[in-house]
Protein backbone atom coordinates (compact mmCIF):
# COMPACT_ATOMS: atom_id res chain seq x y z
CA UNK A 1 0.00 0.00 0.00
CA UNK A 2 1.50 3.45 -0.96
CA UNK A 3 1.35 5.72 2.11
CA UNK A 4 0.45 9.43 0.81
CA UNK A 5 1.96 11.68 3.48
CA UNK A 6 1.93 15.78 3.22
CA UNK A 7 5.11 17.50 1.51
CA UNK A 8 5.77 18.93 5.13
CA UNK A 9 6.39 15.42 6.55
CA UNK A 10 7.88 14.46 3.70
CA UNK A 11 10.32 17.35 4.55
CA UNK A 12 10.55 16.65 7.56
CA UNK A 13 11.44 12.85 7.33
CA UNK A 14 14.28 13.56 4.71
CA UNK A 15 15.51 16.56 7.10
CA UNK A 16 15.68 13.87 9.91
CA UNK A 17 17.75 11.20 7.58
CA UNK A 18 20.35 13.80 6.84
CA UNK A 19 20.88 15.18 10.45
CA UNK A 20 21.53 11.34 10.88
CA UNK A 21 23.38 10.97 8.43
CA UNK A 22 25.50 13.99 8.71
CA UNK A 23 26.80 12.56 12.31
CA UNK A 24 28.58 9.94 10.68
CA UNK A 25 30.51 12.17 8.51
CA UNK A 26 32.12 13.69 11.41
CA UNK A 27 34.02 10.44 11.97
CA UNK A 28 37.35 11.91 11.76
CA UNK A 29 39.62 9.26 13.94
CA UNK A 30 41.10 6.53 12.28
CA UNK A 31 43.22 4.26 14.78
CA UNK A 32 44.74 2.00 12.30
CA UNK A 33 47.78 2.22 11.99
CA UNK A 34 49.41 3.72 8.99
CA UNK A 35 49.64 1.39 6.02
CA UNK A 36 53.23 1.15 4.54
CA UNK A 37 54.58 -1.19 2.03
CA UNK A 38 57.20 -3.74 3.48
CA UNK A 39 60.34 -3.66 1.77
CA UNK A 40 61.17 -6.29 -0.51
CA UNK A 41 63.29 -9.47 0.89
CA UNK A 42 65.18 -10.38 -2.10
CA UNK A 43 67.76 -8.77 -4.16
CA UNK A 44 66.65 -5.39 -5.56
CA UNK A 45 68.05 -7.16 -9.36
CA UNK A 46 67.99 -10.67 -10.90
CA UNK A 47 72.11 -11.85 -11.22
CA UNK A 48 73.36 -10.69 -14.25
CA UNK A 49 75.00 -13.54 -15.07
CA UNK A 50 71.37 -14.95 -15.95
CA UNK A 51 70.57 -11.89 -18.33
CA UNK A 52 72.20 -10.51 -21.58
CA UNK A 53 72.95 -6.62 -22.11
CA UNK A 54 70.31 -5.94 -25.11
CA UNK A 55 68.03 -3.19 -24.52
CA UNK A 56 64.12 -4.87 -23.74
CA UNK A 57 61.96 -4.05 -26.65
CA UNK A 58 58.31 -3.07 -26.62
CA UNK A 59 57.43 -5.95 -27.96
CA UNK A 60 58.27 -8.19 -24.87
CA UNK A 61 56.95 -5.08 -22.20
CA UNK A 62 53.87 -5.33 -24.07
CA UNK A 63 53.60 -9.26 -24.46
CA UNK A 64 50.08 -11.03 -24.15
CA UNK A 65 48.90 -14.62 -23.62
CA UNK A 66 47.71 -14.94 -27.38
CA UNK A 67 51.25 -13.71 -28.51
CA UNK A 68 52.70 -15.58 -26.07
CA UNK A 69 51.28 -19.00 -26.60
CA UNK A 70 51.17 -18.15 -30.71
CA UNK A 71 51.04 -21.89 -31.79
CA UNK A 72 47.72 -22.51 -34.11
CA UNK A 73 47.52 -26.02 -32.31
CA UNK A 74 47.70 -24.98 -28.80
CA UNK A 75 45.22 -22.04 -29.08
CA UNK A 76 42.07 -24.21 -29.27
CA UNK A 77 43.28 -25.92 -26.02
CA UNK A 78 43.86 -22.47 -24.42
CA UNK A 79 40.07 -21.35 -25.37
CA UNK A 80 38.15 -24.27 -24.03
CA UNK A 81 40.52 -24.25 -20.89
CA UNK A 82 39.24 -20.67 -20.36
CA UNK A 83 35.36 -21.55 -21.12
CA UNK A 84 35.06 -24.84 -19.15
CA UNK A 85 38.01 -25.35 -16.36
CA UNK A 86 36.31 -25.43 -12.81
CA UNK A 87 38.69 -24.26 -11.17
CA UNK A 88 38.82 -20.97 -13.02
CA UNK A 89 34.57 -20.90 -12.62
CA UNK A 90 35.36 -20.98 -8.84
CA UNK A 91 38.09 -18.39 -8.56
CA UNK A 92 35.12 -16.56 -10.55
CA UNK A 93 32.40 -17.21 -8.12
CA UNK A 94 34.48 -16.91 -5.38
CA UNK A 95 34.79 -13.31 -6.80
CA UNK A 96 31.14 -12.81 -6.53
CA UNK A 97 30.91 -13.61 -3.10
CA UNK A 98 33.27 -11.36 -1.82
CA UNK A 99 31.94 -8.65 -3.86
CA UNK A 100 28.66 -9.61 -1.97
CA UNK A 101 30.09 -9.20 1.22
CA UNK A 102 32.09 -6.10 0.59
CA UNK A 103 28.57 -4.38 -0.31
CA UNK A 104 27.21 -5.77 3.27
CA UNK A 105 29.86 -3.87 5.12
CA UNK A 106 29.32 -0.63 3.14
CA UNK A 107 25.93 -0.61 3.73
CA UNK A 108 26.81 -0.78 7.44
CA UNK A 109 27.74 2.83 7.07
CA UNK A 110 24.14 4.25 5.98
CA UNK A 111 20.96 4.01 8.40
CA UNK A 112 18.72 1.77 7.74
CA UNK A 113 15.39 3.39 7.43
CA UNK A 114 12.41 1.37 7.45
CA UNK A 115 8.62 2.05 6.94
CA UNK A 116 6.12 1.27 9.07
CA UNK A 117 2.21 1.52 9.82
CA UNK A 118 0.69 0.19 13.19
CA UNK A 119 -2.58 0.21 15.25
CA UNK A 120 -3.63 -0.64 19.13
CA UNK A 121 -7.06 -0.94 20.92
CA UNK A 122 -7.20 -0.49 24.62
CA UNK A 123 -9.87 -0.50 27.35
CA UNK A 124 -9.43 2.89 29.29
CA UNK A 125 -10.22 3.03 33.33
CA UNK A 126 -14.51 3.68 32.57
CA UNK A 127 -14.44 1.03 30.55
CA UNK A 128 -14.49 2.56 27.09
CA UNK A 129 -11.70 1.77 23.98
CA UNK A 130 -9.52 3.89 22.68
CA UNK A 131 -7.70 3.72 19.59
CA UNK A 132 -4.60 4.76 18.00
CA UNK A 133 -2.94 4.22 14.79
CA UNK A 134 0.26 5.65 13.41
CA UNK A 135 3.10 5.57 10.63
CA UNK A 136 6.10 6.87 9.82
CA UNK A 137 10.02 6.07 9.28
CA UNK A 138 12.13 4.84 11.76
CA UNK A 139 16.13 3.93 12.21
CA UNK A 140 17.05 1.55 14.20
CA UNK A 141 20.36 1.40 16.05
CA UNK A 142 22.45 3.12 13.69
CA UNK A 143 25.95 3.52 14.70
CA UNK A 144 27.55 6.55 14.59
CA UNK A 145 30.93 5.12 13.30
CA UNK A 146 33.16 8.15 15.19
CA UNK A 147 36.00 6.10 15.44
CA UNK A 148 35.69 4.23 11.96
CA UNK A 149 35.23 0.85 13.35
CA UNK A 150 32.93 0.21 10.53
CA UNK A 151 35.12 1.90 7.95
CA UNK A 152 37.85 -0.16 8.53
CA UNK A 153 35.60 -3.36 8.68
CA UNK A 154 34.79 -2.31 5.21
CA UNK A 155 38.51 -1.79 4.14
CA UNK A 156 38.97 -5.17 5.47
CA UNK A 157 36.53 -5.84 2.94
CA UNK A 158 37.50 -4.44 0.38
CA UNK A 159 40.72 -5.31 0.52
CA UNK A 160 39.83 -8.73 0.67
CA UNK A 161 37.42 -8.55 -2.10
CA UNK A 162 40.45 -7.62 -4.16
CA UNK A 163 42.76 -10.26 -3.35
CA UNK A 164 39.98 -12.75 -4.15
CA UNK A 165 40.35 -11.11 -7.87
CA UNK A 166 43.79 -11.55 -7.47
CA UNK A 167 43.59 -15.13 -6.97
CA UNK A 168 41.44 -15.54 -9.91
CA UNK A 169 44.44 -14.14 -12.41
CA UNK A 170 46.43 -16.25 -10.30
CA UNK A 171 44.24 -19.52 -11.19
CA UNK A 172 44.12 -17.66 -14.63
CA UNK A 173 47.93 -17.40 -15.60
CA UNK A 174 48.62 -20.81 -14.10
CA UNK A 175 45.70 -22.22 -16.29
CA UNK A 176 47.27 -20.92 -19.29
CA UNK A 177 50.72 -22.14 -17.94
CA UNK A 178 49.70 -25.88 -17.41
CA UNK A 179 48.09 -26.09 -20.47
CA UNK A 180 51.40 -25.18 -22.34
CA UNK A 181 53.31 -27.69 -20.21
CA UNK A 182 51.02 -30.28 -20.26
CA UNK A 183 50.61 -29.97 -24.50
CA UNK A 184 54.77 -29.79 -24.57
CA UNK A 185 55.05 -33.15 -22.41
CA UNK A 186 52.24 -34.79 -24.67
CA UNK A 187 53.96 -33.46 -27.84
CA UNK A 188 57.33 -34.85 -26.78
CA UNK A 189 56.13 -38.16 -25.63
CA UNK A 190 54.80 -38.18 -29.23
CA UNK A 191 58.22 -37.83 -30.82
CA UNK A 192 59.86 -39.95 -28.48
CA UNK A 193 56.74 -42.55 -29.48
CA UNK A 194 57.57 -42.31 -32.79
CA UNK A 195 61.45 -42.66 -32.41
CA UNK A 196 61.39 -45.92 -30.15
CA UNK A 197 58.81 -47.38 -32.93
CA UNK A 198 61.14 -46.19 -35.43
CA UNK A 199 63.81 -48.34 -33.45
CA UNK A 200 61.61 -51.06 -32.38
CA UNK A 201 61.45 -51.87 -36.38
CA UNK A 202 65.24 -51.56 -36.50
CA UNK A 203 66.15 -54.23 -33.54
CA UNK A 204 63.31 -56.52 -34.23
CA UNK A 205 64.97 -57.02 -38.01
CA UNK A 206 68.61 -57.11 -36.60
CA UNK A 207 67.26 -60.03 -34.28
CA UNK A 208 65.74 -62.07 -36.94
CA UNK A 209 68.85 -61.65 -39.10
CA UNK A 210 70.90 -62.87 -36.50
CA UNK A 211 68.55 -65.32 -35.92
CA UNK A 212 69.31 -66.61 -39.11
CA UNK A 213 73.13 -66.71 -39.02
CA UNK A 214 73.02 -67.99 -35.73
CA UNK A 215 71.09 -70.94 -37.25
CA UNK A 216 73.42 -71.44 -39.83
CA UNK A 217 76.70 -71.06 -37.53
CA UNK A 218 77.92 -67.19 -38.78
CA UNK A 219 76.91 -65.70 -35.97
CA UNK A 220 77.76 -66.10 -32.19
CA UNK A 221 74.89 -66.43 -29.65
CA UNK A 222 76.29 -63.48 -27.15
CA UNK A 223 75.44 -61.43 -30.70
CA UNK A 224 72.06 -62.71 -31.01
CA UNK A 225 71.48 -62.11 -26.92
CA UNK A 226 73.01 -58.76 -26.90
CA UNK A 227 70.45 -57.69 -29.67
CA UNK A 228 67.55 -59.35 -28.15
CA UNK A 229 68.20 -57.48 -24.45
CA UNK A 230 68.25 -54.75 -26.39
CA UNK A 231 65.25 -54.82 -28.35
CA UNK A 232 63.28 -55.66 -25.12
CA UNK A 233 64.84 -52.76 -24.02
CA UNK A 234 62.95 -50.22 -26.65
CA UNK A 235 60.03 -52.29 -25.75
CA UNK A 236 59.99 -51.81 -22.47
CA UNK A 237 60.47 -48.13 -23.38
CA UNK A 238 57.44 -48.02 -25.94
CA UNK A 239 55.32 -49.02 -23.06
CA UNK A 240 56.40 -45.96 -20.29
CA UNK A 241 56.03 -44.03 -23.46
CA UNK A 242 52.40 -45.05 -24.64
CA UNK A 243 51.08 -44.85 -20.64
CA UNK A 244 52.82 -41.68 -20.17
CA UNK A 245 51.09 -40.11 -23.54
CA UNK A 246 47.49 -41.24 -21.95
CA UNK A 247 48.04 -39.91 -19.23
CA UNK A 248 49.18 -36.49 -20.83
CA UNK A 249 45.95 -36.44 -22.35
CA UNK A 250 44.02 -37.33 -19.53
CA UNK A 251 45.51 -33.97 -17.92
CA UNK A 252 45.03 -31.94 -20.90
CA UNK A 253 41.15 -33.09 -20.27
CA UNK A 254 41.01 -32.34 -16.90
CA UNK A 255 42.21 -28.92 -17.47
CA UNK A 256 40.07 -27.69 -20.07
CA UNK A 257 37.34 -29.34 -18.62
CA UNK A 258 35.89 -31.25 -21.48
CA UNK A 259 36.99 -33.83 -24.14
CA UNK A 260 39.14 -32.89 -26.67
CA UNK A 261 38.49 -32.92 -30.01
CA UNK A 262 40.15 -35.88 -32.11
CA UNK A 263 41.49 -33.60 -34.12
CA UNK A 264 43.77 -32.04 -31.96
CA UNK A 265 45.62 -34.95 -30.59
CA UNK A 266 46.72 -36.53 -33.40
CA UNK A 267 49.60 -37.49 -35.60
CA UNK A 268 48.99 -33.86 -37.57
CA UNK A 269 48.88 -31.66 -34.25
CA UNK A 270 52.34 -33.47 -33.40
CA UNK A 271 54.46 -33.39 -36.59
CA UNK A 272 56.81 -30.87 -37.43
CA UNK A 273 59.04 -31.87 -34.10
CA UNK A 274 58.00 -29.90 -30.15
CA UNK A 275 55.86 -26.75 -30.01
CA UNK A 276 57.81 -23.31 -29.23
CA UNK A 277 56.43 -20.70 -27.75
CA UNK A 278 57.33 -17.18 -29.14
CA UNK A 279 60.57 -15.85 -28.41
CA UNK A 280 61.30 -13.69 -25.85
CA UNK A 281 63.61 -10.85 -26.22
CA UNK A 282 66.73 -10.73 -24.47
CA UNK A 283 65.90 -9.70 -20.82
CA UNK A 284 68.24 -6.53 -19.94
CA UNK A 285 70.89 -6.82 -17.27
CA UNK A 286 69.80 -5.22 -14.36
CA UNK A 287 66.13 -6.20 -14.35
CA UNK A 288 65.16 -5.28 -11.26
CA UNK A 289 63.06 -7.67 -8.44
CA UNK A 290 60.39 -4.60 -8.55
CA UNK A 291 58.61 -6.90 -11.54
CA UNK A 292 57.56 -8.98 -9.17
CA UNK A 293 54.90 -6.70 -7.62
CA UNK A 294 52.84 -7.44 -10.94
CA UNK A 295 52.41 -11.31 -10.19
CA UNK A 296 49.05 -11.36 -8.98
CA UNK A 297 49.86 -13.93 -5.84
CA UNK A 298 51.85 -10.84 -4.66
CA UNK A 299 49.34 -8.65 -4.88
CA UNK A 300 47.19 -11.03 -3.00
CA UNK A 301 49.65 -11.23 0.00
CA UNK A 302 49.74 -7.34 0.06
CA UNK A 303 46.01 -7.22 0.19
CA UNK A 304 45.43 -9.60 2.92
CA UNK A 305 48.73 -7.46 4.69
CA UNK A 306 46.21 -3.97 4.59
CA UNK A 307 43.01 -6.16 5.47
CA UNK A 308 44.95 -7.36 8.49
CA UNK A 309 46.01 -3.67 9.16
CA UNK A 310 42.72 -2.49 8.89
CA UNK A 311 41.79 -4.48 11.45
CA UNK A 312 43.90 -3.76 13.91
CA UNK A 313 42.13 -0.18 13.67
CA UNK A 314 38.36 -1.82 14.22
CA UNK A 315 40.29 -4.13 17.25
CA UNK A 316 41.27 -0.48 18.81
CA UNK A 317 37.84 1.35 18.48
CA UNK A 318 36.48 -1.63 20.71
CA UNK A 319 38.03 0.37 23.38
CA UNK A 320 36.25 3.80 22.76
CA UNK A 321 33.02 4.84 22.82
CA UNK A 322 30.22 3.53 21.19
CA UNK A 323 27.26 5.83 19.43
CA UNK A 324 24.07 4.24 18.19
CA UNK A 325 20.79 5.96 17.52
CA UNK A 326 17.19 5.23 17.47
CA UNK A 327 14.72 7.29 16.20
CA UNK A 328 11.32 7.46 14.05
CA UNK A 329 9.29 10.41 12.14
CA UNK A 330 5.62 10.10 11.66
CA UNK A 331 1.90 10.64 12.48
CA UNK A 332 0.01 9.47 14.88
CA UNK A 333 -3.89 9.68 15.15
CA UNK A 334 -7.39 7.90 16.87
CA UNK A 335 -8.71 7.82 13.60
CA UNK A 336 -7.06 5.62 10.70
CA UNK A 337 -9.09 7.67 8.00
CA UNK A 338 -7.75 11.02 9.83
CA UNK A 339 -4.35 9.62 10.25
CA UNK A 340 -2.91 10.80 6.73
CA UNK A 341 -4.81 14.25 6.76
CA UNK A 342 -5.27 15.66 10.39
CA UNK A 343 -2.30 13.31 11.95
CA UNK A 344 -0.26 14.85 14.52
CA UNK A 345 3.56 15.04 13.62
CA UNK A 346 5.26 12.66 16.12
CA UNK A 347 9.34 11.88 16.54
CA UNK A 348 11.63 9.96 18.87
CA UNK A 349 15.28 10.45 18.85
CA UNK A 350 17.20 7.88 21.54
CA UNK A 351 20.81 8.19 21.46
CA UNK A 352 22.74 5.97 23.30
CA UNK A 353 26.63 5.51 24.52
CA UNK A 354 28.22 2.49 25.72
CA UNK A 355 31.31 3.00 27.34
CA UNK A 356 32.99 -0.28 28.15
CA UNK A 357 34.34 -0.66 31.61
CA UNK A 358 34.93 -3.80 32.36
CA UNK A 359 35.21 -6.72 29.66
CA UNK A 360 37.55 -9.34 31.26
CA UNK A 361 40.14 -8.41 28.42
CA UNK A 362 38.03 -9.07 25.26
CA UNK A 363 39.28 -6.35 23.67
CA UNK A 364 42.61 -6.43 24.93
CA UNK A 365 42.81 -10.20 23.12
CA UNK A 366 40.94 -9.22 20.51
CA UNK A 367 43.79 -6.45 19.63
CA UNK A 368 46.41 -8.66 20.28
CA UNK A 369 45.04 -11.10 17.63
CA UNK A 370 44.68 -8.62 15.41
CA UNK A 371 48.18 -7.10 15.59
CA UNK A 372 49.20 -10.89 15.70
CA UNK A 373 47.62 -11.62 12.33
CA UNK A 374 48.88 -8.44 11.11
CA UNK A 375 52.45 -10.05 11.32
CA UNK A 376 51.76 -13.74 9.96
CA UNK A 377 50.14 -11.42 7.12
CA UNK A 378 53.71 -9.67 6.79
CA UNK A 379 55.24 -12.81 6.61
CA UNK A 380 53.43 -14.47 4.37
CA UNK A 381 53.52 -11.91 2.14
CA UNK A 382 57.56 -11.58 2.45
CA UNK A 383 57.74 -15.38 1.79
CA UNK A 384 55.30 -15.36 -1.22
CA UNK A 385 57.77 -12.52 -2.47
CA UNK A 386 61.01 -14.42 -1.72
CA UNK A 387 59.24 -17.49 -2.97
CA UNK A 388 58.47 -15.63 -6.75
CA UNK A 389 62.04 -14.50 -6.73
CA UNK A 390 63.46 -17.62 -6.46
CA UNK A 391 60.89 -19.30 -8.96
CA UNK A 392 62.17 -16.00 -11.79
CA UNK A 393 65.44 -16.51 -10.92
CA UNK A 394 65.06 -20.38 -11.18
CA UNK A 395 64.14 -19.94 -14.45
CA UNK A 396 66.18 -17.48 -15.57
CA UNK A 397 69.25 -19.51 -14.68
CA UNK A 398 67.75 -22.49 -16.63
CA UNK A 399 67.24 -20.31 -19.32
CA UNK A 400 70.95 -18.99 -19.57
CA UNK A 401 72.20 -22.56 -19.93
CA UNK A 402 69.58 -25.08 -21.57
CA UNK A 403 70.80 -23.15 -25.00
CA UNK A 404 73.84 -24.05 -24.68
CA UNK A 405 72.73 -27.84 -23.23
CA UNK A 406 70.68 -28.11 -26.14
CA UNK A 407 73.43 -27.21 -28.66
CA UNK A 408 75.96 -29.64 -26.94
CA UNK A 409 73.29 -32.72 -27.43
CA UNK A 410 72.49 -31.67 -31.16
CA UNK A 411 76.39 -32.04 -31.54
CA UNK A 412 76.88 -35.06 -29.71
CA UNK A 413 73.74 -36.74 -31.49
CA UNK A 414 75.39 -35.96 -34.65
CA UNK A 415 78.64 -37.64 -33.19
CA UNK A 416 76.28 -40.73 -32.53
CA UNK A 417 74.91 -40.77 -35.83
CA UNK A 418 78.42 -41.11 -37.40
CA UNK A 419 79.33 -43.67 -35.03
CA UNK A 420 76.36 -46.02 -35.01
CA UNK A 421 77.25 -45.65 -39.11
CA UNK A 422 81.09 -46.43 -38.83
CA UNK A 423 80.32 -48.97 -36.49
CA UNK A 424 78.09 -51.39 -38.64
CA UNK A 425 80.43 -50.56 -41.72
CA UNK A 426 83.10 -52.00 -39.41
CA UNK A 427 81.35 -54.76 -38.44
CA UNK A 428 80.26 -55.78 -42.23
CA UNK A 429 83.89 -55.41 -42.99
CA UNK A 430 84.72 -57.92 -40.56
CA UNK A 431 86.94 -55.40 -38.40
CA UNK A 432 84.24 -55.02 -35.32
CA UNK A 433 82.83 -57.41 -33.59
CA UNK A 434 79.04 -56.96 -33.60
CA UNK A 435 78.76 -55.72 -29.63
CA UNK A 436 80.85 -52.75 -30.76
CA UNK A 437 77.87 -52.09 -32.92
CA UNK A 438 75.25 -52.98 -30.73
CA UNK A 439 77.11 -50.54 -28.45
CA UNK A 440 77.10 -47.32 -30.59
CA UNK A 441 73.02 -48.48 -31.17
CA UNK A 442 72.11 -48.13 -28.15
CA UNK A 443 74.13 -44.71 -27.39
CA UNK A 444 72.71 -43.54 -30.35
CA UNK A 445 69.38 -44.13 -29.52
CA UNK A 446 70.18 -42.74 -25.51
CA UNK A 447 71.36 -39.85 -27.57
CA UNK A 448 68.34 -39.03 -29.52
CA UNK A 449 66.03 -39.56 -26.60
CA UNK A 450 67.80 -36.93 -24.58
CA UNK A 451 67.54 -34.21 -27.33
CA UNK A 452 63.78 -34.50 -27.56
CA UNK A 453 63.93 -34.40 -23.97
CA UNK A 454 66.22 -31.18 -23.70
CA UNK A 455 64.01 -29.37 -26.68
CA UNK A 456 60.84 -29.68 -24.31
CA UNK A 457 62.74 -28.65 -21.27
CA UNK A 458 63.83 -25.49 -22.87
CA UNK A 459 60.46 -24.70 -23.93
CA UNK A 460 58.63 -25.34 -20.73
CA UNK A 461 61.21 -23.42 -19.24
CA UNK A 462 59.75 -20.57 -21.73
CA UNK A 463 56.33 -21.18 -19.77
CA UNK A 464 57.77 -21.07 -16.48
CA UNK A 465 59.17 -17.81 -16.95
CA UNK A 466 55.93 -16.62 -18.28
CA UNK A 467 54.27 -18.02 -14.92
CA UNK A 468 57.01 -16.85 -12.77
CA UNK A 469 56.73 -13.05 -14.54
CA UNK A 470 52.46 -12.80 -14.09
CA UNK A 471 51.85 -13.19 -17.44
CA UNK A 472 54.94 -10.98 -18.74
CA UNK A 473 57.93 -9.18 -16.75
CA UNK A 474 56.56 -5.71 -17.29
CA UNK A 475 53.16 -4.13 -16.92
Amino acid sequence: MKIPLSCTTVNRIRSACLALCSLSLTACVNLAPEYTRPDLPVAKQFAASTLTATPASASLQNLTAVAFFADPRLKPLLEMALQNNRDLRVAALNIEVAQAQLGVRQADLSPSVNVGLNGARLTTAAGGISSTYATGLSVAAYEVDLFQRLRNLTETARAQYLATEAVRKTVHISLLASVASTYLAWQSDFALLELTQKTLRTREATVKLLQLRFDKGASSLLDLRSAQSLLESARITHAQLRRQKQQDENTLTLLVGQTIPGALLNENSAQNGNFKPVAFDELPVGLSSEVLMGRPDVAQAELLLQASNANIGAARAAFFPKITLTGSLGLASSDLTNLFRNGLTVWSFAPQILQPIFDAGRNESNLQIAQANRSIAQAQYEKTVQSAFKEVSDALIARATLKDQWAAQKAQTQAEQDRSQLSQLRYKQGVNSYLDALDAERALFSSQQALIQVETQYAQNMVTLYRGLGGGWSR
